[in-house]
């Protein structure tokens, strides 16, 4: 027992891990991923509906969208974000790695006649003959990824974007990094059942990497048939360090804002946004 205690409480090294499936197509945790993303009143897989309708009308503004635009929405989830685009009159591709969202988007889409092609896949590995005017990847998306994945989106968003062509996304800031702290807790079914319609034991572990700016919540759930561990990992950022990375893979930044609905830039805030265009 102690071993798998002394395992259990073993720091990784920084993004030593990529568990994103285990979240998103475990059945039972995409379920409870879709009813969060579909609850208009919180913020958890997706901003709140007022955020959401703000942050619509500012993208249709600031990129001059007009009908027949096209654009891409990388972690699109059940489509919040596409469904408004579309209604627009803008052509959307929309890809995530749930099947419960992509489905549920796919059903709005239908329902409602709306130019919106929807892809069940891991963007990661995401391609196309298609261009895009504009790409977006909100809630933080990006954060989640290892440097080695990073630099992989943003060369597919470099081949996928037509010259001149944009894409808006949102990350942690510094300030963020510094609210977070060091933390274990141990809990009979933690999260109010969130892992397993079964009966589980959930640790969390919160490890916090000074020289990386990275945090890492580790959930280790321990069921009667099997133990499993899910890793969700978050880089955050300094506008500097965003706007270098960018740099390097051949884009310029247009501009920072403290949110996705054009907010203005707070240096003091938690989140941050960020637009940046190929040349």
């Amino acid at each position: 027992m102690f071993a798998k205690l002394e395992a259990i409480n073993a720091r990784p090294e920084p993004f030593a891990y990529y568990t994103a499936s285990d979240l998103w197509t475990d059945a039972h945790t995409a379920e409870k991923m879709l009813a969060f993303h579909l609850n208009g009143e919180i913020d958890v897989s997706s901003r709140n509906t007022a955020f959401i309708d703000r942050s619509v009308d500012w993208i249709i503004s600031r990129f001059k969208l007009n009908a027949g635009a096209r654009m891409a929405d990388f972690g699109c989830g059940p489509g919040l974000y596409a469904t408004r685009l579309a209604r627009r009159g803008i052509h959307v591709t929309g890809i995530d790695f749930s099947a419960r969202s992509i489905q549920y988007a796919r059903g709005v889409a239908d329902r409602e006649g709306l130019p919106i092609t929807y892809v069940h896949q891991n963007y990661l590995e995401f391609d196309t003959d298609d261009r895009f005017d504009l790409i977006i990847m909100i809630m933080c998306d990006y954060c989640a990824l290892s440097p080695e994945q990073r630099l992989k989106m943003r060369r597919t968003f470099h081949r996928l974007l037509e010259k001149g062509g944009a894409f808006i996304l949102d990350v942690y800031s510094l300030q963020a990094f510094d609210a977070r702290e060091e933390t274990t807790i141990y809990e009979a079914n933690l999260l109010d059942s969130f892992w397993s319609a079964d009966p589980y034991y959930g640790f969390l572990n919160t490890f916090k990497y000074e020289q990386d700016n990275v945090i890492l919540d580790q959930y280790t759930i321990v069921e009667s048939t099997r133990t499993r561990t899910v890793y969700n990992w978050l880089q955050y950022f300094s506008p500097e360090a965003l706007a270098h990375e960018f740099a390097e893979s051949g884009f310029k930044v247009k501009g920072f804002y403290g949110d996705v609905a054009g907010s203005a830039f707070d240096p003091a805030g938690h989140e941050f946004a960020v637009v940046v265009c190929k040349p």
